[in-house]
């Protein structure tokens, strides 16, 4: 399993960064995450907090825009979103990551969201019937 894509690309239209990786088989596998779910586990600290158990939910995030992605160096790449946040880099190992855990990692942030009484969506605050 490579660690390293061989192919990286932006779907605008579908709102995902498409990750092509060779595989042992000679096939290609192809992942796409989507901008929100790269934008709300982002590894920078204003998301994962400074040590463990600091994390800082992320919410109103599901029409985030991906606008640019800089190399860092030959290990990772910093995604730049429309919400400003450009602090995070994303090197290969946690980009494969989560291509293998997003479908995972989405259920635990969906879960977090409605526990916290956020939302996906901009600016909107859950209340839940008592």
């Amino acid at each position: 399993m490579s660690l390293i894509p061989k192919d990286i690309k932006v779907r605008k239209k579908s709102q995902c960064l498409e990750l092509t990786y060779a595989n042992n088989a000679g096939a290609d596998d192809v992942f796409q995450i989507s901008f929100e779910l790269l934008r709300v586990y982002s590894p920078s600290a204003e998301v994962r907090g400074h040590g463990v158990g600091n994390d800082v939910l992320q919410f109103g995030k599901k029409n985030v825009v991906l606008l640019n992605i800089e190399p860092s160096g030959n290990y990772a790449l910093k995604l730049i979103f429309d919400d400003g946040h450009d602090s995070g880099l994303y090197d290969w190992k946690y980009l494969r990551h989560l291509c293998d855990k997003q479908a995972e990692l989405w259920q635990d942030y969906l879960a977090r969201l409605d526990k916290a009484n956020l939302s996906r969506e901009s600016n909107v605050i859950q209340f839940k019937a008592l």
